[in-house]
Formats: C-alpha cells, structure tokens, sequence
C-alpha cells in the first residue's frame, strides 16, 4: 500500500471476526521476526503484520524520517485498512513506534517487548547478533539462513546513508514522557541479560505506567519473547483474553 510516496509491505491473516492485532518488528528485521507470534495467535485474533518503511519488501523512506514520521506511516497504513482500536505489539524498534502510537492514539491494548524509550549511543547493525541468536534456539534457526539472505541485505551488508541516518536519529530521541502518557492496559516482557534495553529500564517503565505490568525472563536476551515462546503465548493469550 502507498502511504506518502512510500510502498509499505503486510500481510493480514487469522480470524477476521477476532480482535485486530498489530505486529512491529525491530531495528533491521521483517515481518518473519513477528510471524512466530502472529501464527500461534491467528485462531482468535486477525493479524496484519507490517514490514516498516525501509526493511523487508517495503520501501526506504525519501527523507531521514523520525520515530513521529513512523508513527504517522502506521498510523495512516492502519487508518486506511480501516483498523481502529487495535491491540499493538512491538519487538524493539517497533515498540518504540508502538509507544508512541499508543500515547496519541486509541489501542486496546499495548504489548512491548524490549522497547528502548531512552537514548541510546549505539549506531553498530544487529546482523551478527540476530544470526547467532536464531541458530542457538530450536525451532527458530531456520529463520536465520532467510534471515541472512533476505532480510535485507540492503540493511546489512550495504546500509544505506539515509538508512544509518535515520537509525542515528530514532534511537536518539528519548520517549520516557510517552509512557507516561499511555491509558490502555500494557504488558511489557523482558530479558535480565538485555543488553539493547536494560532489566532496570523495563522496571522503570513499569512504575511509571499508569497501567502496565511486567513479565521477567531470567536469563534471556533482547529476543527474549523468541527464547521462550510457549511461555510468551501463553502470557499473551491470558493478557489479551482479561476483561473479555
């Protein structure tokens, strides 16, 4: 779909008489990163899971765009699927986007998983990361030769300019104020060992939401929703079934 010039990629599928559930993917990434979730989830929700301007088969933004131009991108996608209300769920960079979504606009409910909202001085690309991470954790090891051919060589091997100037600026624009602004019900999960987005940035998160709670994975890293995705479904269909 175009949105301001801008041919961004999704993919919608599940029950289309079920809540809308909408899926963020990180920093580098693509909508397989969020498939794991969306296809465990697919039987009571309708999904549309969304490759941000720029990585996966959606097009790089014209201009160096802030977190408030992917915002509005989403927002604009959203309206024009004319999907209001939604249950919002993003991994990382996503969750940044998603916080701010959440602060201007109506949402159901809110899902952060390891979302930095502070500044942050890292610039390095995840692509090392990301591998090692898939090929250690069974049943998702096969993501990582797709995600080493697909998953944008644009991204990893030849970042472009005006993709490492929109990294430099996103993760330099702090959304603590955002949080505190946020109404609906949100789960925030979380690795101790996150090195992207601490354990004490999470518990912070957590007190100063005005309602938010926070599930602990001992020992798990900034993919700690994949490490332990039974447990993260299980925890996402108990948060998102309360008050049904």
């Amino acid at each position: 779909m175009n949105i301001d010039g801008i041919n961004i990629n999704y993919i919608q599928y599940g029950n289309k008489n079920g809540k809308d559930i909408v899926l963020l993917h990180g920093w580098g990434q693509n909508i397989e990163m969020m498939d794991p979730i969306g296809k465990r989830l697919e039987d009571d929700f309708y999904i549309t899971n969304i490759d941000l301007p720029g990585y996966g088969k959606s097009e790089e933004p014209k201009r160096v765009y802030t977190i408030y131009d992917y915002y509005e991108t989403i927002k604009k996608l959203l309206n024009k699927l004319k999907i209001n209300n939604p249950i919002l769920i993003g991994h990382s960079f996503g969750g940044r986007i998603a916080i701010v979504y959440a602060a201007k606009e109506k949402v159901d409910k809110l899902v952060l998983l390891a979302a930095p909202y502070k500044k942050s001085n890292k610039s390095d690309t995840l692509k090392v990361r990301i591998l090692k991470f898939l090929k250690k954790v069974p049943l998702l090891n096969k993501l990582a030769p797709y995600m080493k051919t697909k998953i944008g060589s644009k991204d990893y091997r030849s970042a472009t300019p005006i993709m490492r100037d929109i990294l430099v600026k996103t993760i330099n624009e702090d959304l603590e104020q955002y949080l505190k602004e946020i109404k609906a019900p949100t789960l925030l999960i979380w690795g101790t060992n996150d090195k992207e987005a601490s354990i004490e940035d999470a518990k912070y998160a957590e007190s100063i939401m005005e309602n938010a709670g926070l599930v602990v994975y001992e020992g798990c890293s900034h993919y700690a929703y994949l490490e332990r995705l039974n447990q993260t479904i299980s925890v996402l269909k108990s948060f998102l079934k309360e008050d049904e």
